[in-house]
C-alpha cells in the first residue's frame, strides 16, 4: 500500500510538469505522456483499494478471504492501460495529419527528466510486488515502466523534430504512437497472468513441488497422492490427499494431517490455508495378465 501511495503522489506532480510543459512546449508526445500519467494515477487509486479490500481477514460471507480483489484491481489497471494506449494512438493519428510548429527546446529535458523519475518508480514498486507476491502491485510497477517508454518515445520523438527542423514537426507525434502500441503490449502482459488468478490455474514456479515436498517428508506419510492449489491475492490455498497406513487410528490419521498441515505452513509461509484428505496406503495389486497392477499411489509428487 506504501508502495502504491508512493506512485500516486510522484504522478500527481508529474501529470502537472509533463501537461503544461506539453502545451506551452507545442509538443503532443508530452501531453500523451500527461494522459498516460494520469491514467496512472487512478490505476494507483485502483490497486490501493484493491489492497485494502484483499488485505481483510476471512469472514462468514467469504470464507475464503477477499484475496480475489487484489485480482480484479490487476484486471482493471491492465484494461486501463489498453484504454490509455488506444486514445493515445487516436489523438496521435490526428495530430500526425494536422500542420503543427516545432517543440520547444525545453520540453526535450522534461521528458528525459521524466524518464530517469519513472525508471527509477518502476524499479522500486516491482521490488515489493516481488517480496509480497502481489500481482497488483506488479502491475502498479509495469504502469509505471509503461510510463517511461512513452517519455522515452517522446523525448525521441522531440529530439528529431528540433534536430530536423521543418519538415519534421511530427516527429513526436509519431513517437506518441509509437509509445501507444509499447502500453497496450504492457497491457496485455499485465493482464494475462490476472485471467489465470480469476481462473484458478495451478500457480507457477516451485511453490506447488515446495508444498508436496514438504507433506511427503512427514513422518507417517506414505505417498502424496493429489494436490490443488490455487491464488487468491498474495496467499495460497492447498487442497492435498496423502496416504497413510491403513491400520492406524482415527487418531493418529488426525494427528498426521495436522503435522501435514504445520509442515506445509512451514516450508511456504504464503499458504494461508490447507484442506487435508487422509487415505488408506494400499500396494499395487498385480493384475491377472502380466503380473503387473496399476500404481495406487504415486510418492513425492501431485
Amino acid at each position: 500500500m506504501r508502495a502504491a501511495q508512493a506512485g500516486l503522489m510522484t504522478n500527481v506532480g508529474l501529470v502537472l510538469v509533463k501537461l503544461i510543459a506539453g502545451i506551452v512546449g507545442n509538443t503532443y508526445a508530452l501531453i500523451a505522456d500527461a494522459v498516460e500519467s494520469s491514467v496512472d494515477i487512478f490505476s494507483s487509486l485502483i490497486v490501493w483499494g484493491g489492497l485494502s479490500i484483499a488485505s481483510r481477514p476471512a469472514d462468514e460471507h467469504h470464507p475464503f478471504g477477499h484475496g480475489r480483489a487484489e485480482a480484479l484491481a490487476e484486471a482493471a489497471v491492465s484494461l486501463m492501460l489498453l484504454g490509455a494506449a488506444c486514445g493515445i494512438a487516436i489523438v496521435a493519428v490526428r495530430e500526425i495529419v494536422t500542420p503543427h510548429q516545432v517543440p520547444a527546446p525545453f520540453t526535450l529535458a522534461v521528458a528525459g527528466g521524466v524518464i530517469l523519475v519513472k525508471e527509477a518508480l518502476f524499479r522500486k514498486v516491482f521490488n515489493v510486488g516481488a517480496e509480497t507476491g502481489s500481482t497488483a502491485v506488479k502491475a502498479d510497477a509495469w504502469h509505471h515502466r509503461s510510463d517511461a517508454i512513452t517519455s522515452a518515445a517522446a523525448f525521441l520523438g522531440i529530439g528529431v523534430a528540433l534536430w530536423g527542423g521543418p519538415g519534421w514537426e511530427s516527429a513526436d507525434d509519431y513517437a506518441a504512437l509509437v509509445a501507444a502500441a509499447f502500453i497496450a503490449a504492457n497491457g496485455l502482459l499485465v493482464l494475462r497472468p490476472t485471467i489465470h488468478d480469476l481462473m484458478d490455474r495451478t500457480p507457477e514456479g516451485p511453490v506447488v513441488a515446495q508444498v508436496a515436498a514438504a507433506a511427503a517428508a512427514v513422518p507417517g506419510v506414505r505417498a502424496v497422492e493429489k494436490l490443488k492449489m490455487r491464488k487468491l491475492g498474495m496467499e495460497y490455498y492447498v487442497d492435498i490427499h496423502v496416504q497413510a497406513d491403513p491400520l492406524i487410528s482415527l487418531r493418529d490419521a488426525h494427528t498426521i494431517s495436522g503435522k501435514v498441515k504445520h509442515a506445509i505452513r512451514e516450508a511456504v509461509p504464503v499458504v494461508s490455508g490447507a484442506s487435508i484428505h487422509m487415505e488408506p496406503f494400499e500396494e499395487a495389486v498385480p493384475n491377472q495378465a502380466d503380473g503387473t497392477g496399476p500404481r495406487a499411489a504415486r510418492e513425492g509428487g501431485p
